[in-house]
């Protein structure tokens, strides 16, 4: 079976040449508090997109997270390429704002049926030409925290995009898909993220899952709501490697330095 190779090395100050295939990144913006290093993930990024009210905190925090620098300038510097959604949450003046300064707006308020992040990740697979498909890695910022339905839901376009590489991101924490198609290494980058992780079966129950790297390693394991799930476990090394029978969802702290 094909390993699928995963890193956080977005996280850090700069990118490692020697960890794995080369990713395109793509950032989304949802309208939740924003982690303090989302200027990190957009200057990642070759396309960044606000799902509706993602504008409003792009505009509203990100001078507040350049207190010395001329809040102007910084709304400037920091423009989403495109702002999608069903347009319920972004305020009038912001969405003027940004269509002035040449924010594409894509209003899909006529699909009630799809959540923000659903309509922006379809976006991005379908539209922008400059970036390579195969090595696609979409970061969504703000995806976790509030209400639990929010949160639900953006798992739930995990699982609908299960072959896109999407990492939901807050300040405390990322998840991740691991589609059962693939086994799994991991590569942990020790100085942004861990120790605590979480393996979780979702859609589906887990008749074997095996793991090597944890503090407390999985063998054949069976998993499933109502049973056991590896929940409050520990990175020991560098490298997590996970085979399972069902999707999975990896979750790792992110650490406050």
């Amino acid at each position: 079976m094909e390993v699928m190779t995963h890193s956080s090395s977005f996280l850090l100050p700069s990118l490692p040449t020697d960890n794995g295939p080369s990713l395109a990144y793509a950032l989304v913006v949802l309208n939740q508090r924003l982690p303090r290093f989302t200027p990190l993930l957009w200057e990642r990024a070759q396309f960044r997109m606000c799902a509706d009210g993602g504008a409003n905190r792009v505009h509203d925090e990100f001078p507040q997270l350049f207190p010395h620098q001329d809040s102007a300038d910084v709304r400037k510097r920091y423009k989403p390429d495109v702002i999608k959604g069903d347009m319920d949450s972004i305020r009038s003046e912001v969405l003027d704002f940004y269509a002035k300064l040449g924010t594409k707006i894509l209003n899909e308020a006529h699909d009630q049926d799809t959540t923000d992040l659903h309509k922006c990740v379809a976006c991005i697979c379908d539209l922008p030409p400059n970036l390579e498909k195969s090595n696609l890695c979409i970061l969504v910022a703000g995806a976790l925290g509030g209400r639990f339905d929010h949160e639900i839901g953006n798992i739930n376009v995990l699982c609908h995009f299960s072959k896109v590489r999407i990492i939901l991101l807050s300040d405390d924490c990322l998840i991740q898909l691991l589609p059962r198609t693939y086994h799994h290494e991991i590569h942990i980058q020790s100085s942004v993220e861990g120790p605590h992780c979480g393996l979780i079966p979702i859609g589906m129950r887990s008749g074997s899952t095996t793991t090597t790297g944890l503090q407390w390693d999985l063998t054949n394991t069976e998993m499933s709501f109502g049973g056991l799930i590896s929940t409050s476990n520990i990175v020991k090394e560098e490298k997590i490697t996970v085979q399972s029978d069902a999707d999975l969802l990896w979750t790792i702290s992110i650490k406050k330095l």
